[in-house]
């Protein structure tokens, strides 16, 4: 996202928060790293998590074992394609998202991930791009 939108991006600050560390230290130096080389914090209390995406955790969202297998194929294909692992370490049921702020600190924006799917790029541009013109 950020090397298609560079422009876009230049207004903006990118930072990453994770909820714990000492449990795959390689695997988040990997991901930081490989992925996204921007500043990244430990969010001791989980008050991202909790405060905007309310504590949420995976759920299934369907009990028919034929379309949980082809969820799985679908989402381990698309990360292989991307030379992806899927990282099973670690506490793996707190769900997160992207919130994006304004030059305030005030969130204008939040986008809840959903495991398994790909972010929408488009609305997330989409936005930025509306946060970046209300500031100027």
């Amino acid at each position: 996202m950020a090397t298609n939108n560079e422009e876009l991006m230049k207004k903006f600050n990118m930072w990453g928060v994770v909820k714990e560390t000492g449990v795959d230290d390689e695997g988040l130096s990997k991901f930081y790293n490989d992925y996204f080389t921007f500043p990244m914090f430990k969010d001791e209390g989980l008050v991202l998590y909790n405060d905007f995406f309310g504590k949420r955790k995976i759920a299934l969202t369907t009990y028919n074992p034929f379309k949980l297998y082809k969820g799985y194929t679908e989402m381990t294909k698309r990360l292989n394609g991307k030379s992806l692992d899927g990282n099973m370490t670690g506490e793996g049921m707190i769900q997160g998202g992207i919130v994006i702020f304004d030059n305030q600190g005030n969130a204008r924006y939040a986008y809840e991930e959903i495991i398994g799917d790909e972010l929408v790029i488009d609305d997330i541009v989409a936005a930025l791009e509306d946060v970046a013109n209300d500031e100027n």
